[in-house]
């Protein structure tokens, strides 16, 4: 029973509160976990209930696994017994028992992975000689109508949008469900979809478990969509002893199909339900906690909490506005390496972001400065898919005798070469021992290849070929792969307003705005060497796995906790994201995630923007997010406006002097040139972290040096003085790089 000992008053009353409905609203950082697996351990201890008959739903495997490695320090090997498990693992166990009593399926059932789902609708597109659909927006449709629990029939009154190709997905849909039930399987929505549905049909079923599960408890309640919830009912519709914690202010996953409702109506669907509120909080501190509750009271569709702490008051938090993300990254550079010097470990930073297509510059500065990093939420930027495609067109440009990069993009965008066709092209091939495109060159010799394939296949050949004499004698590189993009129709494929889509378009303007900075910094540049370039800054996986900054999309960190975080991006359309402006909720749910970014810090936190970025295919001038303005008189900010340069030298002198302390954290915001960075990282800790002002006047144009990175270079220019020298650097094979001599990890060889 100690462990009722290490609650707070709310949370033990929460524990003790064993019967009927409850709902716990739990602010972040509050100790919900604590809550839910203390109440477990005192039904077993002290309501003597017996261990199989309780339920514990959570929404990740390893959220799942923490809890139960928790109850099994409490309450021993009785918590293998219970069924802690995500809510699609208990629906298969369902199944698994049951499937016999759905019309047409066994228990013997295949579970389709989201490959094997592509691959069948695949197939059926071809069937029915949808060639042009595309495959993801026809997972879309099928996996918005499951998770809603619509049949294909009802799908095509209820889902129209206007779509002129709804009428095509509606029929995939319902060939899709034919050929599942066929093969006897289930994808990923049927495993909630298809339990829900014995639960409904057949009595006896529903009688079993919601007799057996006498009490049942569930984590993140603010995640569950409308069918997960109809489950929830259901099982609980015997004892009606449900626990669900949850927090509204989280809800972030409305894009996937869960509800805010779902937690916010709880009390009126279980009527004599009891609410318990935790709002202290043992995470972060009072100025933190400030932000996040000054952040999301401006949210009307929400309980009203608000976070405390006994925590100190803490740092100021910091905001920082650069004149381009080059800046921006360079300043989070420039603050990791100081706090570095002071003690931290890397592993206590995070940089978060809305979009993954921001990390690209994070990405490339830690590289320079030698910090370890880990990308989550998303691939590193040039391992993401179409990035990979784009520079697979350039890689063909290059070597034609590249077959890898033929065929990741021979129906990229889609072409209508299916891969009947494909097969038929290799093994062509590989009969003569030619390349791909020498196949290609021969298509009219192959057999067996139909009259359409044959013309789809000889129109990527025209294109391939044309690209090929454009490079030879296109003079602009960043010509050159605006052109590819034009030619291909590269973006045509993601012309949908979806999440998805919205972020792969970032991420393409990301990809031109790296061209554009290695075009700037090595004029004379082939795509030979900027693809050597792209290949070295994506090989940067060096450092010690266990240490390393976190570099992540917010929805990927939900549920983490850092000492230092940085929130990045803080522009308007970017965060909150542009299609937000034209829907209330959606807009709240933006905030909220703000909120959850908030939050996600324990000691320090950043907030940082750039003034201009490149999108949509140019460089744009950018208007700072509103939640950044939301937040500006506890921020102490002054308008969104250029800094006076009185300001910004009032800034650098506090930054100058020895007291890293005094300055002015709150309203730190400098401008320009790749050396604004570095006036902010003037610190009494310069000792430790690189080598002393003095030691700058040896670096000078022509002397070589080496890189931990990118190995011997020669200096090609030097700019600035003492803690702002900046240095251009040549290396070979890479390109020309510009370095802070204050903290770049490298060393004089001459």
């Amino acid at each position: 029973m100690n462990y009722l000992d290490n609650l707070n008053p709310a949370q033990k009353a929460a524990v003790l509160d064993t019967e009927g409905p409850v709902l716990v609203l739990a602010g972040a950082g509050s100790g919900k976990t604590r809550v839910l697996t203390s109440r477990i351990a005192y039904l077993i201890d002290e309501k003597h209930v017996s261990p199989d008959r309780i339920l514990a739903i959570t929404f990740t495997n390893k959220a799942a696994n923490e809890m139960r490695e928790r109850l099994i320090s409490l309450v021993g090997d009785s918590a293998y017994v219970m069924w802690i498990s995500t809510i699609h693992s208990m629906c298969v166990r369902i199944l698994r028992a049951c499937a016999d009593k759905l019309d047409g399926y066994d228990k013997n059932f295949t579970i389709y992975s989201e490959v094997d789902k592509e691959h069948v609708i695949k197939r059926i597109i071809s069937d029915l000689k949808y060639e042009d659909l595309p495959v993801k927006e026809a997972k879309y449709h099928i996996s918005n109508a499951k998770n809603k629990d619509i049949s294909p029939d009802r799908y095509a009154i209820e889902g129209a949008n206007g779509d002129r190709n709804f009428d095509k997905y509606v029929k995939v849909y319902s060939v899709y469900e034919q050929t599942l039930k066929k093969s006897n399987a289930f994808d990923f929505d049927d495993l909630i979809v298809k339990a829900l549905h014995l639960l409904r049909s057949d009595e006896d079923v529903l009688s079993y478990y919601a007799d057996k599960f006498l009490y049942i408890h569930i984590d993140e309640f603010q995640d569950t969509n409308s069918t997960q919830y109809e489950i929830a009912k259901l099982l609980s519709s015997v004892h009606n002893n449900i626990f669900v914690v949850g927090d509204d202010d989280q809800s972030v996953y409305g894009w996937r199909g869960a509800e805010i409702k779902n937690i916010l109506h709880f009390d009126k669907d279980f009527r004599t339900t009891k609410v318990h509120k935790l709002e202290q909080n043992y995470r972060s501190t009072k100025k933190i906690l400030d932000l996040a509750n000054t952040i999301i009271k401006n949210n009307s569709v929400r309980s009203k909490k608000v976070l405390w702490t006994d925590n100190p008051d803490g740092e100021k938090v910091e905001y920082f506005s650069g004149e381009e993300e080059s800046n921006e990254a360079e300043y989070v550079c420039a603050r990791i390496k100081n706090l570095v010097a002071r003690g931290y470990e890397y592993k206590d930073f995070a940089v978060l972001m809305r979009i993954n297509a921001l990390s690209r510059s994070y990405e490339q500065e830690f590289t320079k400065y030698g910090i370890p990093f880990k990308v989550f939420g998303g691939f590193k930027f040039f391992e993401r898919k179409e990035i990979k495609d784009i520079t697979a067109y350039l890689r063909i440009l290059v070597n034609p005798l590249d077959d890898e990069a033929v065929i990741r993009i021979i129906n990229t965008p889609k072409r209508g070469i299916g891969d009947k066709t494909i097969e038929t092209l290799l093994s062509y091939a590989q009969s003569y021992n030619f390349s791909v495109f020498d196949a290609l060159c021969e298509v009219d010799m192959i057999p067996d290849l139909a009259p359409s394939a044959r013309s789809r296949l000889k129109e990527f050949r025209t294109c391939i070929s044309s690209l090929t004499m454009l490079s030879a004698t296109s003079e602009s590189l960043t010509d050159l792969i605006n052109e590819v993009l034009v030619k291909t129709a590269f973006m045509s494929q993601f012309e949908i307003d979806t999440e998805e889509n919205v972020s792969k378009r970032m991420n393409v303007d990301e990809f031109r705005n790296s061209v554009e900075e290695f075009v700037k910094l090595n004029p004379s540049a082939t795509l030979e060497d900027y693809l050597s370039s792209v290949t070295l800054s994506s090989d940067i996986d060096e450092a010690d796995s266990s240490d390393y900054v976190t570099v992540a999309t917010i929805h990927a960190v939900k549920g983490l906790e850092f000492k230092c975080v940085f929130i990045v991006g803080l522009d308007e359309k970017i965060f909150p994201v542009s299609r937000a402006n034209n829907e209330l909720s959606e807009m709240e749910e933006e905030r909220r995630l703000m909120y959850v970014a908030i939050t996600r810090a324990q000691e320090r936190l950043y907030l940082t923007r750039a003034r201009s970025r490149y999108l949509y295919g140019e460089r744009q001038g950018t208007v700072q997010s509103r939640f950044v303005k939301e937040l500006s008189e506890k921020l102490g900010l002054p308008d969104d406006r250029p800094q006076r340069n009185s300001y910004e030298n009032d800034v650098y002198r506090s930054y100058r002097s020895n007291d890293y302390d005094s300055a002015p954290r709150s309203t730190v915001s400098f401008g320009g040139s790749v050396s604004s960075f570095a006036k902010s990282y003037t610190s009494r800790s310069n000792a430790k972290v690189g080598k002393a002002p003095s030691s700058f006047e040896a670096y000078k144009p022509g002397k070589r040096v080496r890189h931990a990175k990118f190995g011997v270079g020669t200096i090609i220019q030097i700019k600035g003085s003492g803690q702002n020298t900046i240095a251009d650097i040549a290396f070979k094979g890479v390109g020309v790089k510009s370095f802070s001599l204050a903290i770049a990890p490298m060393e004089l060889l001459d």
